[in-house]
């Protein structure tokens, strides 16, 4: 074999190895950006998984509620109203809207246990509430893991290869699940 020949098969061996090690990164780093937006996608499944979960509840203390408070006609219906918003939206963000607007709701349902005694003491009520107070607790550790998935999604899309990456996959940039204005406000507490 000639000089030449060597030189030639050692070049192509260069180009086929650097060519080889290019479409491995190429396919690992799609790879990883499917995987993260497929776990962004399941981590918002395990969110609508609570909702449901909080949404069924919401009848049963609603029946138990309305026995005790027939002249709160408007929380029902902004209860109802909110319930059928969730089930209609059509993507994530304006599921998050009437989830964040059923939040401000049941909170008013719930205070009306301070204007009538007798329901604070109802069995029924009391094993509804504590339901919905673990759903509650289960929608905000879901939502934080959804977020937390969305951040890591969301900051490797903003790097350079991982742009390149998502663009190749046709995936972009997801969206948090944020907490309402209202819901920021600092509560006041009276005596």
């Amino acid at each position: 074999m000639s000089k030449t020949t060597k030189t030639v098969l050692i070049i192509v061996g260069i180009v086929v190895l650097v060519g080889a090690l290019t479409a491995g990164n190429i396919i690992s780093g799609y790879n990883r950006v499917i995987t993260m937006d497929e776990n962004v996608k399941g981590r918002w499944a395990q969110v609508e998984n609570q909702l449901k979960r909080r949404y069924d509840l919401i009848p049963n203390l609603v029946a138990t509620v309305k026995g005790y408070a027939k002249h709160e006609k408007e929380i029902f219906e902004n209860l109802a109203q909110a319930r059928t918003q969730y089930f209609q939206a059509k993507d994530v963000k304006g599921k998050v809207s009437a989830s964040n607007q059923l939040e401000g709701v049941l909170s008013r349902l719930l205070l009306l246990q301070e204007r009538y005694p007798e329901l604070k003491a109802n069995e029924s009520f009391l094993k509804l509430q504590d339901s919905l107070e673990g759903t509650e607790n289960r929608i905000a550790v879901e939502r934080k893991r959804y977020n937390d998935s969305v951040q890591i999604l969301n900051t490797y899309i903003r790097t350079f290869l991982g742009r390149f990456y998502a663009t190749i996959a046709g995936v972009s940039s997801a969206t948090y699940y944020q907490v309402p204005e209202t819901e920021k406000a600092v509560p006041k507490v009276k005596f």
